[in-house]
């Protein structure tokens, strides 16, 4: 399994806490898909995952709540591919990347002014607008 998985820089993906169980997948294949076990489902609770704060464990709550069961575990189905290891990476990965991207925190954004330059050249270019629609219309006063 690869090691490169990170739910964030210093944080490593718990594989270890994640339950996989198989089952038959749907659709068309013939005999390999009434007869093997080929879809992953992957399962990990909130709860289980070491080295999260209870921050960060209510913003996964917040922000995968769609995806939670009554027992607080996030489930991830992988069906797409043929075999069951493939199926198993896929699962792993995108339950990885979905803990990641609840995990991220995006940058505050700064409040700025607009510079003199800026709003010289907005008001110029309103300007140069009103112009051109005030020579639209007709002459007035005729």
């Amino acid at each position: 399994m690869p090691a490169s998985r990170r739910l964030r820089p210093g944080l490593p993906f718990p594989e270890d806490a994640v339950r996989i169980t198989f089952a038959r997948s749907g659709g068309p294949g013939g005999q390999n898909v009434n007869k093997v076990e080929t879809k992953a489902v992957a399962r990990i609770a909130i709860a289980d995952i070491p080295g999260l704060s209870d921050f960060d464990r209510e913003r996964i709550r917040e922000r995968l709540a769609s995806r939670l069961t009554t027992a607080g575990e996030i489930v991830v189905h992988a069906e797409s591919e043929r075999t069951r290891e493939r199926n198993v990476q896929a699962a792993l990965d995108r339950l990885c990347e979905m803990l990641a991207t609840a995990l991220h925190r995006p940058r505050r954004r700064r409040a700025t002014r607009p510079t003199r330059g800026s709003r010289e050249r907005r008001l110029k270019a309103k300007k140069q607008r009103g112009d051109v629609k005030r020579n639209r219309r007709p002459p007035s006063g005729e």
